[in-house]
């Protein structure tokens, strides 16, 4: 087996490759690390390489005996962590210039993930303060989408997308506080969960977790891959519980299809937006599940005004934490001047209607089992169209992936799935939503869509950059 072919699994075949003796896990890390310093010069998926490190651990996993490497869900697995979340002896940078300091351990879920037996690759590339959908800071430069470099992989999670959907990476941690995992997957072939709010501890480092917006979530580049990850990182700890859900069939379940964006987002569907959506609610219909177009109920505008008063206060208070912030940029010391501004009552009547505004959406589960809605209003914007200053041009702009974040407002769970390709190649995605703590319907329905319409393979991009 090639370098390239062994790289082209998703992780939990490289964990079996692994477990089984087939594959050493420092001959897939060393792959790995070949394949970062052939691309990312041209991507900017990560923040640093810890290259040293992931060999000693690799090496650690190889000494092993049998029995303990086969307990290992992700021996050897090449795993990249979003440079929000702690890692021992790394600084978490968030995308800025600041010098914060060296971490001291890993965050709770680095710690289970390394556990299980993933080896640590690096830490990825983020906006600062992981404040925007599209990934570029001052200090650490622009990250570009592998399909198409003249594009963005979205964001915050940007650097985590590319790296996974280039191979190097098998699997990645992001976080999502509006669409931040989910939106960056679909824009790069890869599955993004969105878990339910507290399934995954967020750690200290996540200051004020965005006032309860804020979950972490694996972008993976298949469904199986995404349960593995839940179920090793989430409170239940390898029980297994959604491996099993996507291996089950989902059964024939009622669809809710909704294109309706949130009021006040002032977002409309482009032909290749609806085009994903048609193309995932007639495969399901063929499928034998019950596909119905609805008018979701989002609460009126309080569920934008919900989310935003939330994310304004979340940077104003991840601003405190910084050392200096001169050592910010203008754009998001503006964003964080602008939560200092809302009342305090402001903060407190958001959480208070939380509950009412998860009552008006899920209202829909009276007559669906999941929800079906675009992933964002547009395909992968172009590098040039994504600011690089001005506060509010920003804020307005990341209003293209309109209907993730009322689900990050009620905490309830979204999984990104690919459907297909525009007509630049460049992937394209569906939303999918569910009842709170149902992550498993959603994973069922997604290895549905997966084993039948197989999702682009990551060798495009990995061809089209070596060309």
């Amino acid at each position: 087996m090639t370098s390239l072919d062994l790289l082209a699994h998703d992780a939990t075949g490289l964990a079996e490759f692994v477990r089984s003796g087939e594959v050493e896990a420092r001959d897939l890390i060393e792959a790995t690390l070949r394949r970062i310093d052939r691309l990312d010069g041209g991507i900017n998926a990560y923040r640093i390489v810890m290259a040293d490190a992931a060999v000693a651990d690799a090496t650690r996993i190889d000494e092993l005996s049998v029995d303990e490497r086969a307990s290992l869900p992700m021996a050897g697995v090449p795993v990249a962590i979003k440079d929000d979340t702690d890692v021992e002896g790394q600084t978490t940078a968030w995308g800025s210039a600041a010098d914060r300091g060296v971490c001291e351990k890993d965050s709770d879920v680095v710690a289970w993930l390394r556990a299980a037996g993933a080896v640590i690759i690096g830490k990825t590339s983020v906006p600062e303060l992981t404040l925007w959908p599209w990934t570029s800071s001052e200090r650490w430069g622009v990250t570009r989408n592998p399909w198409s470099t003249d594009r963005t992989p979205g964001g915050s999670s940007g650097g985590s997308a590319a790296a996974v959907c280039t191979g190097m990476a098998a699997l990645a941690l992001g976080s999502d506080g509006g669409g931040s995992v989910r939106y960056p997957a679909g824009l790069t072939g890869l599955v993004g969960l969105k878990p339910q709010r507290d399934r995954l501890p967020v750690g200290p480092e996540h200051s004020s977790g965005w006032h309860g917006l804020l979950v972490l979530g694996p972008l993976t580049r298949s469904v199986r891959d995404a349960a593995l990850c839940l179920d090793i990182a989430s409170e239940s700890r390898d029980a297994g519980e959604f491996r099993d859900a996507v291996r089950a069939r989902p059964g024939r379940l009622r669809i809710a299809v909704s294109t309706n964006p949130p009021p006040g987002t002032q977002v409309s569907l482009s032909p290749t937006g609806r085009d994903a959506v048609d193309t995932a609610s007639s495969l399901l219909a063929e499928l034998g599940h019950r596909v119905v177009e609805v008018d979701l109920d989002y609460g009126g505008l309080t569920c934008l005004w919900n989310s935003t008063v939330r994310l304004l206060q979340g940077a104003r208070d991840d601003v405190a934490t910084m050392p200096d912030r001169r050592d910010l940029e203008s754009r998001t010391r503006a964003v964080a001047r602008l939560g200092s501004l809302l009342p305090p009552r402001s903060l407190r009547e958001a959480l208070r209607r939380q509950a009412a505004i998860a009552d008006s959406i899920n209202a829909v589960f009276a007559r669906a089992d999941a929800v079906l809605t675009p992933l964002c209003a547009s395909p992968a914007p172009r590098l040039d169209d994504c600011p690089t200053r001005g506060a509010l041009r920003s804020l307005r702009k990341a209003n293209t992936s309109a209907w993730l974040a009322p689900w990050n407002v009620n905490g309830q769970p979204g999984i990104s799935v690919p459907i297909g390709t525009d007509e630049n190649g460049v992937p394209t995605a569906i939303h999918l939503a569910g009842r709170a703590r149902d992550e498993a319907t959603l994973l069922a329905l997604a290895a549905e869509i997966e084993a039948n319409r197989p999702f682009p393979k990551w060798a495009e991009p990995r061809a089209s950059l070596e060309a």
